[in-house]
């Protein structure tokens, strides 16, 4: 059923933030620093997949990131709902149920035999498609998915996610650039708010973070 009430922006960065915090999604550890998918260290780690496992904080984000959508891109705007392999591909289909449309998934690459396919579902020619992820750093991992979609003749122009790092430059220029546009629930300064308000991490963790935060490739030099 598609949500009928609409929390300000602010608002609902704040309670996302809190739900990650609640759901332990959010991990700090300025000791030993986590090792991103890029090989770069960092004192944080965003772990969103851990949110299908609580049903009154996914059933809230999936409403909050409907609702986002609907309101930044229009009410009638997609005619597909696609996830990005793999932590897409939960809140792709909450979504997609959500939005009343029909839900596909993308592969990272082909599976190697039988069709050897990228896409699996049914997207059609000229379907305007919302790809759905749990969360982007700089954006760069979004290509090869929206890239994938074209492919088919459909357009995707929009990308939604939960969480948005919101600390590399140029992120949004990167997907601007490929013709997407990006729509997200919160970023860490949203999350290390929350984090401060809520006074379970100790503070010199969190100054260690929100260094980090400020000037990542800095921190990540001096860290490996």
């Amino acid at each position: 059923m598609i949500p009928s009430s609409y929390p300000a922006r602010d608002e609902i960065a704040h309670l996302t933030a809190r739900m990650l915090l609640e759901a332990q999604a959010v991990h700090f550890n300025a000791e030993a620093p986590f090792t991103l998918a890029s090989g770069k260290s960092s004192p944080t780690y965003i772990d969103c997949r851990r949110l299908i496992s609580f049903p009154r904080i996914r059933a809230t984000l999936m409403d909050f990131l409907a609702v986002t959508v609907m309101r930044d891109a229009g009410f009638e705007a997609f005619d597909n709902i696609a996830g990005g392999e793999t932590a897409g591909i939960p809140f792709a289909a909450l979504i997609a149920e959500r939005m009343g449309l029909p839900m596909s998934y993308v592969r990272k690459k082909p599976k190697g035999y039988g069709r050897n396919a990228r896409i699996e579902g049914t997207i059609r020619d000229g379907d305007r498609v919302l790809l759905v992820e749990d969360l982007t750093t700089d954006g760069g991992s979004k290509l090869s998915f929206v890239d994938a979609i074209r492919d088919t003749g459909a357009i995707c122009a929009h990308t939604a996610v939960i969480f948005y790092y919101g600390i590399f430059a140029g992120t949004r220029a990167t997907l601007a650039d490929h013709g997407v546009t990006l729509h997200h629930l919160c970023t860490w300064w949203d999350v290390l708010a929350a984090a401060r308000e809520a006074g379970n991490v100790d503070a010199v963790t969190l100054d260690t973070v929100e260094t980090f935060l400020r000037d990542p490739a800095s921190w990540q030099s001096a860290h490996g």
